[in-house]
């Protein structure tokens, strides 16, 4: 038979994947994979079936439905002070995940160097492999994983061709600081290479953390592709859309690939996005929303061997489970779903390197009562 030369051929199937089947074959509660186990808006629902129902059933614009676009423009500007022009400098995207790999596929050739900060969402390295270039990955470390951007310094070279940042960050839950943004323009200065920008996570953010996006930092909108998801605003990570913002000649380059690659987004959800964004409070109101659940569970854990780190952002929080045991954390991982009935994932697999921090990552983007059973069964595990 004959058999295709992989082109990712040290890429299996992804630790979500892995730890959800398990859930599932244990009948675990699963706060692996990151997905709210809670329904979106009924309006929202409500205004996809008036879109269908209204005929708008075929092949929206390449760029996307100019009234979202023009919704998105407006919503950017409110949110960060900076104007993107809709009809050059917005593009509708089948998920952010999309949005990532197709600003890549427009920027990286074989030979490109693209730095990673780790632990880092797991998409971004394969991506950069298939495109030909070099990830480089920056290893940051538990407690704070804090940059040293000297370090960031050092790495870059001639072939250095792209910058991935994650802000809030999935998975260590840190937001990047006006300092971060301010060493990182320094660096970018009078250099070829550009920035990726994932900020899905830019309303989930907690304790008065205020986040900034690399639009606002003028040596850094120049170069920048931005990355949004209406999945992770709206809680429909299932219908896969997001958008992707960057100066025009940027866009252009993005929609390049992006003609060839998706050509066009849902429809009717697009309609239906466009008016729903007529109530910012739906976003704006995410911060307290998530932060009550993250709260529901720093107070479970509380009554556990496990220790949480800081949470800045996300709707995800690591718990250091050093106190139960010195397995690897993979093991440890299964062997929690096994034995106690909760799925996390293992920090250990957003590194490229094999690190053991003994760290889990645990997703409260689920309903009390969700949490509160996970929680009474944490409270089991005891400590070695």
């Amino acid at each position: 038979m004959i058999r295709p030369k992989s082109k990712l051929p040290h890429t299996g199937t992804s630790i979500f994947t892995q730890m959800s089947h398990l859930a599932a074959q244990y009948g675990a509660i699963n706060l692996s994979q990151g997905f709210p186990d809670f329904d979106c808006s009924p309006r929202l629902i409500d205004l996809v079936e008036r879109y269908m129902r209204a005929g708008h059933n075929q092949y929206a614009p390449m760029a996307g439905v100019a009234m979202l676009r023009e919704r998105i423009g407006a919503k950017v500007e409110v949110t960060t002070g900076v104007c993107y022009d809709p009809e050059t400098e917005i593009t509708v995207t089948a998920g952010a995940t999309q949005a990532l790999f197709t600003a890549m596929a427009a920027l990286i050739r074989p030979g490109d160097e693209v730095i990673l900060f780790e632990p880092a969402y797991d998409a971004y390295a394969p991506a950069v492999r298939l495109f030909g270039g070099v990830p480089k990955p920056v290893t940051l470390l538990a407690p704070d994983f804090a940059i040293n951007w000297q370090t960031v310094a050092q790495l870059m070279n001639d072939k250095t061709r792209l910058i991935v940042i994650n802000s809030p960050n999935n998975p260590t839950a840190r937001v990047f600081s006006d300092t971060d943004y301010r060493e990182l323009s320094r660096l970018l200065v009078d250099r070829d290479c550009y920035l990726l920008s994932d900020e899905v996570y830019e309303h989930v953010v907690f304790d008065g953390t205020r986040h900034c996006s690399a639009a606002q930092y003028p040596e850094l909108r120049e170069r920048a592709f931005v990355v949004a998801s209406f999945g992770k605003c709206y809680h429909i990570t299932g219908w896969k859309i997001g958008y992707c913002f960057a100066p025009r000649r940027l866009t252009e380059e993005f929609r390049k690939v992006h003609q060839f690659n998706v050509f066009s987004v849902n429809t009717p959800i697009q309609y239906a996005l466009a008016d729903f964004l007529d109530r910012p409070e739906e976003y704006l109101g995410l911060a307290a929303f998530f932060q009550a659940k993250r709260d529901l569970l720093l107070r479970g854990l509380a009554g556990t061997p496990f220790a949480p780190l800081p949470c800045q952002g996300t709707y995800f929080l690591l718990a250091d489970y050093s106190a139960i045991s010195d397995q690897p954390e993979q093991t440890f991982c299964q062997w929690l779903t096994q034995q106690h009935g909760v799925a996390t994932i293992p920090v250990a697999a957003f590194y490229t390197d094999s690190i053991n921090q003994r760290l889990i990552r645990i997703c409260f983007a689920k309903r009390e009562e969700t949490l509160e059973k996970a929680i009474e069964r944490l409270m089991a595990v005891k400590t070695s």
